[in-house]
């Protein structure tokens, strides 16, 4: 006989909320957005489905210090948004970095004219690149860049930008420290922008906090009134309000 697994409560009333008709949800209080944000992983129960678990202590550690909580307006930061979940998705994609070119030859030090110059699949740059990066910090600081603090945080990711940390002298030859933070800061970026069916965005909260209107199918008669707030929330492409 096979026992079914019990449904939590909380389950239970989100699989409830999103079953019901967008009116229904709105005469209760509660809006499509925000019963899509409460059926989005929490972002402490996620499982990765790409990284390590050490690669993804790293992940949150270095997208929360990329988009910090608070800032103008006390805007979400990359993780009250679920960027990681958004960069473990993609990275978990066969399709992403599939266009990349691999058959070289490779000049690591081409200038940003010349393309990609990396022998790696973007699956692979993170790996290599987070491996580097404790391995740095392990060397610097005796522990992993997640146990790092606030500002030791920010002194390596600055590094990291500026090629202080060297790869090359870590054994890396091929892929420079700079290339790697490029990667993660675009990929912080997307997933913080990103319509939230992606992974991303949880609750439109970025698209709130900028007062961006979304997939909303027409806005053309805000366009021409300047420095009046635009008062509709965003629509996801999914139809979901804010």
């Amino acid at each position: 006989m096979l026992l079914q697994k019990p449904t939590t409560r909380r389950k239970f009333l989100l699989g409830s909320l999103l079953a019901l008709p967008l009116s229904d949800l709105v005469f209760k209080g509660i809006t499509a957005a925000q019963a899509a944000e409460m059926a989005a992983p929490e972002l402490a129960d996620y499982k990765p489905i790409f990284f390590s678990a050490e690669e993804w202590q790293f992940i949150l550690a270095a997208t929360d210090r990329l988009i910090p909580a608070g800032g103008k307006g006390k805007a979400p930061g990359a993780l009250e948004t679920n960027v990681p979940i958004f960069i473990d998705q993609q990275l978990h994609s066969e399709e992403f970095g599939s266009e990349i070119y691999l058959q070289g030859p490779f000049n690591v030090h081409a200038p940003a004219t010349m393309g990609y110059q990396i022998p790696f699949r973007l699956q692979q740059m993170y790996q290599t690149g987070i491996k580097l990066v404790n391995q740095w910090a392990q060397s610097t600081y005796q522990k992993p860049f997640h146990e790092l603090s606030e500002k030791e945080k920010d002194d390596a990711l600055t590094g990291i930008n500026k090629n202080t940390v060297d790869f090359a002298a870590l054994g890396e030859a091929n892929l420079k420290a700079s290339q790697f933070f490029n990667q993660l800061l675009s990929d912080t970026k997307h997933g913080y922008l990103a319509d939230p069916m992606y992974g991303g965005n949880k609750g439109m909260k970025a698209w709130i906090a900028i007062g961006f209107p979304g997939a909303r199918a027409s806005f053309t008669e805000w366009v021409k009134q300047h420095n009046v707030p635009y008062p509709l929330g965003p629509v996801s492409v999914k139809g979901e309000r804010a």
